[in-house]
């Protein structure tokens, strides 16, 4: 079938009110960026719909990239016909007809927004499914639990006959809830932290403690490649690469084993403000999970969050490993994910890290170290990489 116009929707914007219009122009530049190579493609919105006008472009093709913008809840390829209504019955039917397999039942549901129309939405119903009945013998109406459903819009725009409905991802276009600085590490949770905070609206920066040579090469890489990963749902992402080895080595000489990991990731969340600070990201994220590991306890969150005063946010918190990895294999990041090369934080865990560390202990095993000097030589220590869609070529004097 030579679709004509795929037809967008989109569910939560629809409520933003006085802001409505910010959210739909963020999403429209958020489709006409993912479909930047189609060159014959039109993109247009009218009040509560959008509309991409393909002019012979693959309609599959562009659907596919489709299902990677947030913002949108659905869409369908449709036809666009002339309003009357015997051109409608038998563009429908053409539809139905070229369905594969042939559906044994369906229904016909119209949408008549432009009120004008003459002939009301459950006559329309009628008339079309008669005509289907008639033209298709072996064909029954189920309104229940149809096989197809062809739906037919007739908005002052334009009428348009589908009967295919693609989910969307949902959620809010990348650009509206401002920016956020994701704790990108090699495993499977952070990514996928980073993929919901992009459905929430967010702009993402990433940062990666990296301790070479205790770390290798290749686990950049790795992180690398998640984070490009994460491109194709939000467009080009800034990581902030953090030399971690001096930091990590002071500690593990001047401060107790099992509080390793907790003035760890004390450090890493001062480095992480101020890298926050400098991109002007309003918020850090984090892939932790309540209870999954050691520093993931309710005490150890408030004993490591203690040294910041910008919001955390942990938008995995409260999943299993079973759901965080079912949406890590869903965005195409967990084959990568679980490539054995190690991270900072896996080469130095203790074997007995504390569960429940004490604020008052964190900071006093901390006056062993020059916090201040360490953390300010990271900070400009770090080098800055723009990971985009395209293929990557990317050469690091960082080490």
């Amino acid at each position: 079938m030579n679709y004509d116009v795929i037809l967008i929707r989109y569910g939560e914007l629809a409520l933003k009110g006085k802001n409505r219009d910010m959210f739909e122009e963020t999403l429209v530049r958020s489709v006409k960026s993912v479909l930047r190579s189609f060159f014959k493609i039109k993109v247009r919105r009218n009040y509560g719909r959008m509309y991409v006008e393909l002019h012979g472009e693959d309609a599959y093709e562009v659907m596919d990239r489709l299902k990677r913008v947030f913002g949108i809840s659905s869409f369908s390829p449709t036809i666009q016909v002339d309003p009357d209504i015997d051109t409608i019955k038998e563009r429908a039917l053409e539809l139905i007809r070229q369905m594969n397999p042939e559906p044994r039942n369906f229904r016909v549901v119209t949408r008549r927004a432009d009120k004008r129309y003459p002939i009301p939405s459950m006559e329309v119903n009628r008339i079309v499914g008669t005509h289907i009945l008639r033209a298709l013998p072996k064909i029954k109406v189920d309104v229940h639990e149809p096989e197809a459903i062809v739906n037919i819009e007739i908005r002052t725009e334009g009428t348009y006959i589908s009967c295919e409905t693609i989910p969307g991802p949902g959620g809010l276009p990348v650009g509206v809830s401002g920016k956020v600085l994701l704790l990108l590490s090699g495993g499977i949770d952070s990514p996928v932290a980073g993929w919901m905070m992009m459905k929430r609206g967010v702009t993402l920066e990433a940062i990666h403690f990296h301790s070479y040579p205790y770390t290798s090469e290749r686990s950049l890489e790795k992180v690398r490649d998640l984070a490009q990963k994460l491109t194709k749902w939000g467009g080009t992402i800034r990581l902030h690469v953090v030399p971690f080895t001096e930091i990590q080595t002071a500690i593990r000489e001047k401060c107790p084993e099992d509080y390793l990991i907790t003035i760890m990731r004390r450090f890493m969340m001062r480095i992480s403000e101020k890298v926050a600070a400098n991109t002007k990201a309003l918020a850090l994220a984090s892939g932790e999970s309540l209870g999954q590991v050691a520093s993931q306890t309710l005490e150890s969150m408030d004993t490591i969050n203690k040294v910041i005063s910008i919001p955390m946010l942990r938008p995995l918190v409260a999943m299993d490993k079973i759901e965080i990895t079912d949406i890590s294999r869903k965005i195409d990041t967990y084959e990568l994910s679980i490539l054995p090369y190690e991270d900072c934080c896996t080469v130095f865990t203790p074997k007995n890290p504390v569960t429940r560390p004490k604020v008052r202990l964190a900071e006093k095993f901390e006056t062993a170290l020059d916090v201040d000097a360490l953390v300010e030589d990271a900070v400009n220590r770090t080098v800055v990489e723009e990971i985009t869609t395209k293929p990557r070529e990317v050469v690091s004097d960082l080490f």
